[in-house]
């Protein structure tokens, strides 16, 4: 009986990920569509922020100054 439990819960945590998985592809999209230029990763990182009760307007503003600094270093280099 423990493992059909066990199996239970393997499908659970599946059905779960497979979820999971979805709603970052259509997270994607969106961020795609919005011309945001992160690729999935960051916006993974910025999602699990987002969870965990950052600001999205503080989040926003911390990534457009990240890029701004970026693109000067860029320059500079050039």
């Amino acid at each position: 009986m423990a493992s059909g439990r066990g199996s239970w819960a393997s499908v659970l945590v599946a059905a779960n990920l497979n979820a999971v998985r979805e709603t970052m592809d259509v997270l994607f999209e969106i961020s795609r569509i919005l011309n945001t230029c992160l690729d999935m990763e960051t916006l993974s990182i910025c999602v699990r922020l987002y969870e965990q009760g950052i600001n999205p307007k503080a989040l926003s503003s911390g990534i457009k100054e990240l890029r701004k600094v970026t693109e000067a270093l860029k320059a500079l280099k050039m």
